[in-house]
């Protein structure tokens, strides 16, 4: 170990012979220059970082505002954000509601009727039901063609009757000189009105949401007695 050591002292002063003499001084004034060029620079790197920094802040803040659009409110701290509406306008869900409403207020669809019945004469028929055969003097039965059923409750029934019935939750109404009853009888949205010196009944499918009171008075205001 020990000659290992003699031999790198030798390799060492060689090398130091071929080098000039050290200036501490002015080793010293270039290591501090060095450093205050360190200083300036991360001084000025610090303030580009908080101006991009800045900037990208700026344009996000744009961009948001761009989507949200320029009419929505500011948004108050620990509030709830309500929708400006217009003078005059109406909310969605109004309007939904209103659609809605008169997409299935006339319910069945009612057709012009040109086939002749028995007494009982109708200008309207529901679209897709016909009379079944034969035709009773006083009572016409409406059934889809598809249909495989002889349950009556499931047809529409037109009856001529001598004396009213008694609807449940009757709902009465008038339009051109006639007095329209409507309620249920055993169960079946029914019509009734009075025409001369009789009355003409007409019975809705059980169970059929599609018939309604308006559909209802319409296929009655349609219907004499002959």
């Amino acid at each position: 170990m020990d000659e290992v050591k003699k031999l790198l002292e030798g390799f060492a002063d060689e090398a130091a012979e071929g080098l000039p003499p050290a200036d501490i001084d002015a080793d010293i004034a270039r290591g501090r220059r060095a450093l205050r060029r360190v200083k300036r620079r991360r001084r000025v790197t610090g303030v580009l970082c908080v101006a991009a920094a800045s900037a990208a802040v700026f344009a996000v803040g744009n961009q948001v505002k761009w989507w949200r659009g320029a009419d929505t409110p500011p948004v108050a701290a620990g509030g709830e954000t309500k929708p400006t509406i217009a003078s005059g306008s109406t909310t969605p869900s109004a309007t939904a509601g209103e659609g809605t409403m008169s997409l299935f207020s006339s319910g069945v669809e009612l057709t012009a009727n040109k086939q002749t019945w028995n007494t009982i004469g109708c200008t309207l028929a529901p679209v897709g039901w016909a009379p079944e055969k034969p035709i009773a003097a006083n009572r016409v039965v409406l059934a889809q063609p598809e249909m495989r059923t002889a349950e009556v409750a499931a047809k529409v029934v037109l009856e001529r009757r001598e004396s009213a019935l008694t609807l449940d939750g009757v709902r009465v109404s008038d339009a051109a000189g006639k007095t329209y009853h409507v309620g249920t009888y055993s169960g079946r949205l029914t019509g009734q009105v009075k025409l001369a010196d009789q009355w003409l009944l007409v019975e809705a499918p059980a169970g059929s949401p599609e018939w309604t009171d308006e559909t209802l008075r319409r296929f009655l205001g349609s219907c004499t007695i002959n």
